[in-house]
């Protein structure tokens, strides 16, 4: 197989774009890591051919918002308030080593491939050196996949601090240093208006030019805030909300006002206790909207198939309306619309020639999706990262034939294990039993 030119022929093809729509029995040509056509009948000379039967083709899965560290504390949040995420992963955060930093990235970008996501956003609020901050790099680079890399405070820091502002610099001035070839982007993780440092840290990000995201309105009734932001003229084009839950119209207005984007994670809001997502009505107000992990010490798994049936089953349940947020919207929110809200449409998320090609293969012969109806609410309603074939992110296959391609699982896995057993003894962290 050439890594530099293939087609895929024959697959059932969701361009996820509005004039190529979906094309049965349809073709993908690939040459060097570019999507050259899209079509029926491609003309692909010297093309190595892909038998794309029984396979919907689809723009890779854009996650927009990923605390890819806190992955070897899957599921640690526990049942009481002393044990739940926030205690859990301040207190077992500050044990952790750029190594642990390092096992975890890797084990999350390996079941983001696996799970059919080609792009994460790594929101790395546990940056406790430049050696965290280069091993977290590392990960992705040695992953192959597409990601943004924000950088973070260490967690449970002051709000008096700054970050290390002079290693965001130097990261920002070197950054052809640590970019993978285009793969990998920098942004800043903020904590908020919080502080005189933490508006620093803004101030600075925004001199390198370098794209803001932030949490906001995850809690009911709490100062500041989407409202707080806008009033201080803190909103801007392209800054990312996170979570945005209790937001009130006037604060939806103010975030479409100012071209900003949000990123929704139900499983993780649902289960901490913050509320229902509101993708419907940012969605109505033109807001470009991507779907988040968040983070696995909640919610458990990376499977954004999951999230995406979440997010259409909230809000139909929000509205009452079995027909309030239909199957192929949910799609374009994890597609087209992701990469949109992290202002990437030009280069991901649909499947047109000139883009990059990042693509993932679904096999619909599998029990759990025979029988193919239609394919916009097979891949929402019933897809799994199982079924997930092939993951190609910029030309180059990181999953075939249901397998792993590009990395070590085992040896991932068993460094994950060691790391969380290493930061568990050095934290004393006492539950579970």
């Amino acid at each position: 197989m050439s890594p530099t030119n293939f087609v895929i022929r024959n697959a059932y093809v969701l361009t996820m774009d509005a004039e190529l729509g979906d094309v049965q029995g349809g073709d993908v040509h690939v040459k060097d890591g570019a999507i050259m056509a899209v079509g029926k009948g491609v003309s692909a000379p010297g093309a190595d051919v892909i038998d794309g039967a029984g396979m919907l083709v689809l723009p890779g899965l854009i996650e927009t918002h990923w605390h890819m560290w806190s992955t070897i504390l899957r599921s640690l949040s526990g049942d009481k308030p002393e044990h739940g995420y926030f205690p859990t992963s301040r207190m077992v955060g500050s044990f952790y080593t750029p190594e642990d930093m390092y096992a975890a990235a890797r084990l999350s970008a390996a079941e983001a491939v696996n799970g059919g996501i080609t792009f994460v956003h790594d929101w790395c609020h546990n940056v406790r050196s430049p050696a965290f901050a280069e091993a977290d790099l590392r990960a992705l680079t040695e992953a192959g996949i597409r990601a943004r890399f924000s950088y973070g405070s260490p967690t449970g820091a002051s709000n008096d601090a700054t970050i290390d502002l002079d290693d965001l610099t130097r990261l920002s001035k070197r950054w052809s240093e640590f970019s993978n070839g285009g793969l990998l982007t920098l942004g800043l993780a903020w904590r908020g208006a919080a502080s005189a440092s933490t508006l620093r840290d803004y101030e600075v990000a925004k001199s390198l030019g370098l794209p803001i995201s932030v949490h906001a309105n995850n809690f009911k009734n709490t100062a500041g805030g989407i409202a707080d932001l806008a009033a201080r003229g803190l909103l801007h084009p392209g800054m990312q909300i996170i979570h945005a839950v209790w937001s009130s119209p006037d604060e939806i207005k103010a975030l479409a006002a100012n071209h900003c984007c949000v990123s929704m994670s139900p499983f993780t809001e649902l289960r901490i206790g913050f509320g229902m997502p509101l993708a419907a009505d940012m969605l109505a107000a033109g807001i470009p909207v991507g779907l988040s992990v968040d983070t696995v010490a909640l919610s458990g798994d990376a499977n954004l198939f999951g999230i995406m049936k979440a997010i259409q089953n909230v809000e139909n349940g929000r509205a009452l309306d079995e027909f309030r947020m239909p199957a192929r919207r949910v799609l374009e929110i994890a597609t087209i619309g992701g990469a949109r809200s992290m202002g990437l449409g030009d280069k991901m998320g649909s499947l047109v020639p000139g883009k990059r090609a990042d693509l993932i293969m679904i096999d619909t012969r599998a029990v759990n999706l025979a029988v193919v109806t239609e394919p916009a609410h097979l891949i929402v309603e019933a897809a799994q990262p199982a079924n997930v074939d092939t993951v190609i992110v910029d030309g180059k296959f990181l999953k075939r034939g249901g397998r792993l391609t590009h990395v070590d699982t085992t040896a991932i896995v068993d460094a994950a294990r060691k790391s969380y057993a290493g930061v568990r003894q050095r934290s004393g962290w006492n539950w579970p039993a």
